[in-house]
């Protein structure tokens, strides 16, 4: 039994999905760090750290549905 060549194609689909996902979270965690703690200015850093924190949120949401997307209309479907 051959493996399907698509195989590969939706193994790495969903890695990049996942990847997306986590990526996203940990540039959350970053962001959250810089508000909240002394990691780069002595009692946290907001105007900073809350848009990174915001935007992480953004990849993590919204990334993989963007990516569905584009892969949809290159499938043709």
């Amino acid at each position: 039994m051959t493996p399907d060549p698509n195989d590969d194609l939706w193994r790495s689909r969903f890695i990049t999905l996942n990847m997306t996902r986590i990526g996203g979270t940990l540039v959350v965690l970053l962001g959250l760090a810089i508000w909240q703690t002394n990691v780069i200015v002595r009692g946290g850093a907001p105007m900073l750290g809350f848009p990174i924190a915001i935007a992480g949120l953004i990849a993590s949401f919204w990334g993989p549905i963007a990516l569905s997307r584009h892969w949809k209309r290159k499938d043709g479907r």
